[in-house]
């Protein structure tokens, strides 16, 4: 049996999706049963409730299970909840963790200068040292972020981001599902970290342009100050702590500016990559403010 935890999150709905496209059986971990109505819905989805941080919850969960994907929200407790998490698998006999992480495609980046991204790094050193065999995803920036800015977009045409002509390579997260599904049902991945990001490094321009395309009408990038953007952030009911966590990497994507385009686990599944154009065709009316959106968890 394969575990997808974190399963009502953005990631993790959608790996659960793609397995029940491919008529795959799953297991699906949440802690809040009641918003679990759509997994329940599709084909092959085996709903567990637990809390990760928790094991006593998790029994259930992990019973008879082979392989897990571990996602977790990134917010201050992601580094005890997924340690945690890894302890509880290893005592009930999983034999693969497969650790859902990420990587900004921003040359330069350096992951231990930031608490989300250094937890990552820090859960990944402990999945490592537990014995259990691993493999790590790494992708980019999600294209569904962009959703975020549907507000702004709707009010004022404006795509509002503390960017400069900095380029970023974002990533749909349906790719990232699809490679996930590859990497828990085929073998051969034990040790293995896979990088991954869209097939474009954009400027928010271009990535306005595209918009713009896609729902007909103008949109344009508005840069603003960090400043500016993070009491947007506050106005829009994100904790002051993720707010400025957020200002501070938008700070470092503008200091270094320039991203990598990586297609190599793309390639290496042969998974066709989603451009920017093609995600904001399907998403044209929830960036018209026509139709609901999932926001960044707290």
């Amino acid at each position: 049996m394969i575990l997808i935890t974190g399963a009502n999150g953005r990631p993790g709905s959608a790996v659960v999706r793609e397995f029940a496209r491919q008529g795959a059986p799953v297991r699906a971990l949440v802690r809040d049963p009641k918003k679990a109505d759509g997994l329940r819905a599709l084909p092959g989805v085996d709903v567990r409730t637990g809390d990760m941080l928790w094991p006593e919850t998790l029994e259930s969960a992990l019973a008879g299970v082979d392989r897990v994907l571990m996602i977790s929200s990134a917010g201050p407790q992601m580094l005890e909840t997924q340690c945690t998490f890894v302890d509880a698998a290893v005592r009930a006999g999983v034999g693969h963790i497969v650790k859902f992480s990420g990587k900004d495609s921003i040359d330069g980046f350096d992951p231990e200068r930031f608490r989300s991204s250094r937890s990552h790094e820090q859960i990944q050193r402990y999945l490592v040292a537990s014995g259990t065999p691993w493999t790590v995803l790494r992708p980019s920036q999600f294209m569904q972020v962009y959703f975020e800015e549907v507000p702004d977009i709707v009010r004022s045409g404006e795509l509002r981001l503390p960017l400069g002509d900095t380029t970023l390579a974002p990533i749909d997260v349906e790719d990232i599902a699809k490679v996930a599904y590859a990497v828990l049902t085929t073998p051969g991945h034990e040790g293995r970290t896979y990088t991954m990001t869209g097939p474009e490094a954009l400027t928010m321009s271009d990535v306005a342009d595209r918009i713009s395309d896609a729902i007909g009408k103008p949109v344009r990038y508005r840069d603003v100050t960090p400043e500016e953007k993070r009491r947007d952030w506050i106005e829009a009911g994100y904790p002051p702590a993720r707010a400025s966590a957020f200002t501070q990497l938008f700070q470092e994507r503008t200091r270094l500016g320039r991203s990598t385009v990586d297609l190599t686990a793309h390639e290496r599944f042969g998974i066709e990559p989603t451009t920017f154009a093609e995600f904001a065709r399907r998403n044209a009316d929830t960036f018209r403010g026509a139709s609901d959106y999932v926001v960044t968890p707290a």
